[in-house]
């Protein structure tokens, strides 16, 4: 007998007189709120312009249902082109089905687009929206538990969720929530990101891949635990394998890149009023000029630091500095 349990909601859709409000696609769009409004706020601290983050965000996030979209409907093409399946149902977006992989890669397609025509360095960007991205993945899982899906393995934990529809092969009973794990995996990956970049002063895209690295980990042992009918290879689900690859190669560009543009960004966006770290090159590159009071005195020419009379030139003063 179960004494507890998470509760599926009767029905994944609301309507409003006929107007058809979905969970899923509340979901999403609360998590993409949640990433701009975050990503502003990483922005402007780097020294970027309020409102850059949404700009680029409308080429983004388009590219990125898209690409998630494309990815789900290609790994799990029977679910829309086997026999007795209607292939319409693969534009159904707000029934479920969003690929994370192909999401990532034609959003990150997308912003690249935005960020050219900005003027923007596109890791920088990558940098400031990456824990936003996390917490919209957070958010997002849970319109999966709208709509009874990505369960794992039967279960009578306190925490089990309840599947109480059996169309498409569902069976109802008690099991693992893997949405809420990956949930709360994405809230604390986030969580990561923020102190890693504030400790370490992450630059150069490293923030972001260090969120990706730290997701695929997660979603790793997750993807295991599913149920639901998935492709297999070499005994392990596609995901899985997605996963460790890129993993790897996550973890590559941080060491990569680490050693060859070690520290971060100056300046994130050209002509913007600059934060912190602008202010401080400013400064610096205004310290090592040859034109500030008191510098360059290595560069002098010999006698110059002599008196006056020696000199017999009343214009070269001791330790006066040229002035080009």
């Amino acid at each position: 007998m179960e004494l507890a349990y998470i509760p599926s909601p009767s029905s994944g859709v609301l309507y409003l007189g006929p107007v058809p409000l979905r969970g899923y696609a509340f979901c999403i769009i609360i998590g993409v709120f949640v990433a701009v409004w975050l990503g502003n706020k990483r922005w402007i601290a780097r020294g970027g312009r309020a409102g850059t983050v949404a700009d680029i965000a409308v080429w983004a996030v388009p590219f990125g249902l898209v690409g998630g979209r494309l990815y789900h409907v290609i790994t799990d093409y029977q679910l829309y082109f086997s026999e007795g399946r209607d292939w319409v149902d693969a534009f159904k977006i707000w029934e479920g089905g969003l690929g994370i992989w192909g999401a990532i890669a034609f959003g990150a397609l997308g912003a690249w687009i935005g960020c050219r025509r900005r003027g923007i360095p596109m890791p920088a960007y990558a940098d400031a929206v990456a824990p936003g991205i996390a917490f919209a993945q957070a958010i997002g899982r849970w319109g999966n538990w709208f709509n009874q899906e990505l369960y794992g393995r039967a279960t009578d934990l306190p925490w089990a969720v309840e599947i109480t529809s059996s169309a498409d092969g569902r069976v109802p009973g008690t099991y693992h929530p893997t949405f809420l794990y990956e949930s709360l995996w994405c809230v604390g990956v986030a969580l990561l990101v923020i102190w890693a970049d504030r400790r370490f002063g992450l630059g150069h895209g490293r923030a972001f891949a260090l969120y990706v690295a730290a997701y695929c980990a997660g979603r790793f042992w997750i993807e295991y635990m599913r149920v639901d009918e998935a492709h297999h290879v070499l005994g392990m689900r596609l995901n899985n394998w997605t996963s460790i690859l890129v993993f790897l190669l996550a973890v590559l560009y941080i060491v990569l890149s680490a050693r060859k543009r070690p520290g971060r960004e100056t300046v994130v966006e050209p002509g913007a009023s600059g934060g912190a770290d602008e202010a401080g090159a400013v400064e610096k590159d205004e310290a090592d000029s040859p034109d500030a009071e008191g510098g360059a005195t290595a560069e002098e020419p010999p006698g110059a630091s002599e008196s006056p009379e020696s000199s017999g030139n009343p214009k070269d003063g001791a330790g006066s500095a040229k002035k080009g």
